[in-house]
């Protein structure tokens, strides 16, 4: 389904970026965004490509990522729906510093900067909004590259996996965690190697903590495996 002007603004005036914006500025805004649609495995910029905007992903998933001189993928962020990403980027006014390329067939908003520069202008209040939303995300960041630093491969897929249960799992129960991509880009994410990622989960599995099927991963006591201690 392509989305109308009206949907659009809709779908912007949600987010935490614009939801004090009244409906005009909402719309001067919508009317300086445009619907982006990518196949599964399709990239939407390149490193070195210079920024026109930023992104609402609607639907599917997108991977920011970096190619190492050894020729090594980093993933950076996995992008899920309701999320966006490029805002920061948008304001350094530079090129972009990793690539982005669609998981899964994907349905995006972009919001173009001059519109975006040009709703600032009018209300410098908006700077402060957008400040505080690229700060949740950096402190997101740097709490990811923290726990690559000092945790052991172990501790950093336990805490993955109970970052990633249901919102409605409660303490104590049994609980399955669904991979949302493919393992080996959830080990770059983590800091690991595909390898590493396997045997890791492989050991999880023999004491008794998880039990793989495929990109399902059940829990048998989700209180055992919060207290473990590797």
């Amino acid at each position: 389904m392509t989305a109308s002007l009206p949907d659009i603004a809709n779908l912007i005036g949600r987010l935490p970026l614009f939801s004090s914006m009244s409906v005009e500025e909402v719309g001067r805004i919508a009317a300086g965004a445009r619907e982006v649609r990518a196949a599964k495995g399709d990239i939407l910029f390149h490193k070195g490509d210079p920024n026109h905007g930023f992104h609402l992903l609607l639907s599917g998933q997108i991977k920011l990522a970096f190619t190492s001189a050894q020729g090594n993928e980093k993933v950076v962020e996995i992008i899920q729906p309701g999320q966006t990403f490029g805002e920061a980027i948008m304001f350094m006014d530079t090129p972009y510093i990793v690539y982005a390329q669609a998981l899964a067939d994907a349905q995006m908003i972009h919001i173009a900067k001059a519109t975006v520069f040009a709703e600032l202008d009018r209300d410098p209040k908006l700077a402060r909004k957008m400040l505080a939303s690229m700060a949740v995300r950096l402190h997101q960041l740097m709490a990811d590259l923290e726990a690559n630093s000092l945790h052991s491969g172990k501790e950093r897929i336990i805490t993955y996996l109970l970052r990633e249960l249901p919102a409605s799992t409660a303490p104590g129960q049994t609980a399955t965690v669904s991979l949302s991509t493919t393992k080996g880009i959830v080990a770059s994410r983590l800091n690991l190697t595909q390898e590493h990622f396997s045997r890791i989960l492989h050991e999880l599995v023999e004491e008794g903590l998880i039990v793989v099927r495929g990109r399902q991963i059940e829990i048998p006591d989700l209180a055992r495996l919060s207290d473990y201690r590797p």
